[in-house]
């Protein structure tokens, strides 16, 4: 059987109403556009016929076969019913490196993200679900509080998933993954649905698909979506690129209001909480809270909507837990009422979109056959000292750059 361009996958997959979006004669994506519009059946997926034309004029590769189409339907029916499996199946997909199960990926994105779409619509415009970032330095105590605040969602209807991303050794590239067996009772309650990934050396502990799988778990029906992060300093940037709202935990020894402002991140930190504030570490804990309030007040303000605020919590006592998500509720409102949440999304999928660019461009160079022949040779006169870094970065680039023979 012949097989076609990753553009027919699409369309095939994809069925697009008929409106009066248009693509000129002549140009490339205009007789498989063409096609696109004559095979509509409904008004589903409208927000992918602008794909069909932009993907219409690639080159020829795969279609869907038999196995590849069921697999699809299978994941796509079961994760807008909710099954976990089926999310599991999802991200697992997402995550692979498999250039084939990453075209297959994409296929099944386009998909939910229509359905999201739907969903969106039907809700005013507004976001179904609340994207929540959580960072801090290592003993912060992120897993218990998550575990805490997560029944307590679960036990008001919340349907609660947790993206947590465990750091990778950079030695054998593995990881522990073990923020799962922190949250023993969240992981058995059948509303949320918890799923560790190893960041890989990605900056911030940020994961390649960690935003595509926010949108799966948004496509299964999780209206909370919490994303705990690697706390390793100013790289939390990351993850504030890519969630509602980021929030920021210290526990009491986290230094005084100077260290933190050095950190950086906590210019972006929309909510700071001081946890652990019980026993002998509730006076510590005030003494923290009062100086990075006072801490706030220096530096410049990130939304009109929304004043960044400091409060105490205790994951082990849960006093101040509920008043923490209160707060995060109110940030919301005020967020949705000015209009900067949706603003603030959109923005997000623009610095994604980039991220992704400038990744894949350099596996594109670190694959271009004239930077493989001259790279180990470069590498060796660099070591040696013979040539400076900067000048084999440019033959490199010009090697690149190059048209192939």
């Amino acid at each position: 059987m012949r097989r076609f361009g990753f553009s027919l996958l699409l369309r095939r997959h994809i069925s697009f109403p008929p409106s009066s979006f248009t693509v000129p004669s002549g140009t490339p994506g205009h007789a498989v556009f063409a096609r696109c519009q004559s095979s509509v059946a409904g008004h589903r997926w409208q927000r992918e016929r602008d794909a069909c034309s932009a993907l219409g004029g690639s080159h020829a590769q795969d279609l869907l076969t038999g196995p590849e189409q069921r697999l699809l339907s299978k994941l796509y029916e079961g994760l807008i019913g909710g099954q976990r499996a089926s999310l599991a199946e999802s991200i697992t997909l997402v995550e692979t490196q498999h250039p084939r199960k990453k075209e297959l990926a994409q296929v099944l994105l386009q998909r939910v993200l229509a359905h999201r779409g739907e969903q969106e619509s039907r809700n005013g415009g507004k976001p179904v679900a609340f994207r929540v970032g959580l960072s801090g330095p290592p003993g912060a105590g992120k897993s218990t509080f998550i575990e805490v605040v997560g029944k307590m969602l679960t036990g008001r209807g919340h349907k609660v998933a947790v993206l947590a991303v465990d750091p990778s050794s950079c030695t054998t590239g593995g990881s522990l993954m073990g923020d799962k067996t922190r949250m023993t009772e969240l992981s058995r309650d059948m509303s949320a649905f918890i799923r560790p990934s190893p960041a890989s050396g990605t900056l911030g502990g940020v994961t390649r698909t960690t935003n595509e799988a926010i949108v799966l778990c948004e496509g299964a029906g999780y209206d909370i979506v919490l994303v705990e992060t690697v706390g390793v300093g100013q790289s939390e940037f990351a993850v504030a690129d890519m969630v509602d709202m980021f929030v920021l935990l210290i526990p009491p020894a986290g230094g005084d209001e100077l260290q933190g402002i050095k950190r950086g991140i906590i210019e972006r930190a929309d909510l700071v909480v001081v946890t652990k504030s019980d026993g002998d570490l509730l006076v510590p804990a005030r003494r923290i809270q009062a100086e990075y309030t006072s801490a706030l007040k220096l530096l410049r303000r990130q939304s009109k909507s929304w004043n960044p605020k400091v409060v105490r919590a205790s994951s082990h006592t849960t006093e101040g837990v509920a008043e923490v998500w209160a707060k995060m509720e109110s940030y919301r409102d005020a967020m949705l009422a000015g209009g900067e949440l949706q603003g603030r999304r959109r923005a997000q999928q623009k610095v994604w979109m980039w991220s992704l660019i400038q990744e894949n461009a350099l596996c594109h160079f670190r694959n271009h056959p004239g930077v493989r022949e001259a790279l180990p040779h470069l590498e060796e006169r660099v070591t040696n000292g013979a040539i400076s870094p900067g000048l084999a970065a440019d033959l490199l680039l010009k090697a690149f750059s190059s048209p192939s023979p």
